[in-house]
């Protein structure tokens, strides 16, 4: 299980429990309780640093809204002290900002639950029987690690395509099996995360949900996009990031490095070597580019643990091979 590097600090304010404690068709997600069923129990670990009250007031409420599960959500502030915050959440600072991934390992060591949610700060669930529903698919399909619902943007701008992560996004609506993760609002069994060793602590941003989409995979379990299902979020480009051609290219070479066996590692970085060189615009992006590239082969991305060809092969049949 991925830990919390040394040289960090963390203060909280609360007192935590440490320690993450075929393809057959998902059943309908309109199974309700029964009476005397017991609530499904929910970890919610919500990420921010602090630069979005507003939205992180409405991520929080749309979780306390949930009905038909019990939720222990916490708040990570990622170098801020989370205050102010509406009940049931409570917060949990830390002095450095250790990026998305590694946060929410953090994350999860302080809560309690079967299921995890992960969200953004500017994410909120749009359905107040959104968890509940989850929980019953995955109650009902052993083989599920993970559940993604549809994003969509509020205010009705075009959503990006990696909302969707399949090859053909097709109808957004549409449900189907995925191959990676989009990460800003899922959920995932804490057994299958404990099990392939959380989230990849040193990606900061960009791509972790595609390492953890393919640990999950080799694990034995499957990831289901549930169109029917609906989370908020405004449509906004990854190239806002200052740095974002540097650690899109540095962590799909991670990516390649960790989780593929050496031949397809190969195929996978080359293919989207040719995507980006292809939608380059600037001569500081073909630089912040080749820069991540480098690094991507020079620093360490941390355990290395191909996945099974049997696993390439369920993943192809899913219709996304890893190499795009």
């Amino acid at each position: 299980m991925t830990r919390l590097p040394n040289q960090y600090t963390i203060l909280v304010s609360f007192d935590f429990a440490a320690g993450f404690a075929g393809r057959r068709r998902p059943a309908p997600l309109n199974a309700s309780l029964a009476p005397g069923d017991v609530k499904p129990s929910y970890g919610c670990v919500i990420i921010t640093r602090g630069t979005r009250p507003d939205d992180l007031r409405r991520a929080v409420e749309s979780v306390a809204r949930q009905r038909g599960v019990d939720v222990d959500m916490v708040v990570v502030g990622n170098g801020w002290r989370p205050e102010g915050l509406p009940a049931p959440a409570r917060s949990l600072t830390l002095t450095e900002n250790i990026g998305a991934p590694a946060g929410r390992n953090v994350g999860v060591a302080a809560v309690q639950g079967d299921l995890l949610l992960f969200l953004d700060d500017d994410a909120s669930l749009a359905q107040e029987d959104l968890l509940e529903r989850i929980a019953r698919r995955l109650e009902a399909t052993p083989d599920l690690g993970a559940v993604q619902p549809r994003i969509v943007d509020p205010s009705g701008r075009r959503p990006p395509r990696e909302w969707v992560p399949r090859l053909h996004v097709g109808d957004r609506a549409r449900s189907s099996d995925i191959v990676v993760l989009w990460e800003g609002a899922v959920v995932v069994r804490r057994s299958v995360l404990e099990q392939v060793g959380g989230w990849p602590a040193r990606f900061v941003y960009f791509h972790s949900g595609v390492d953890l989409g393919w640990r999950i995979w080799d694990a034995g379990y499957r990831m289901w996009y549930a169109g029917d299902l609906t989370a908020l979020h405004p449509a906004l480009p990854g190239s806002r990031h200052a740095n974002y051609h540097f650690m899109n290219s540095r962590n799909r070479v991670w990516v390649a490095r960790r989780n593929l066996p050496l031949v397809l590692a190969g195929v996978h970085i080359g293919v989207w070597l040719l995507r980006g060189v292809a939608g380059v615009r600037s001569v500081r992006a073909a630089r912040e580019m080749a820069r991540g590239y480098a690094a991507g082969f020079s620093d360490p991305p941390g355990d290395r643990k191909a996945i099974r060809w049997r696993t390439v092969w369920r993943m192809t049949r899913a219709g996304r091979p890893p190499i795009i």
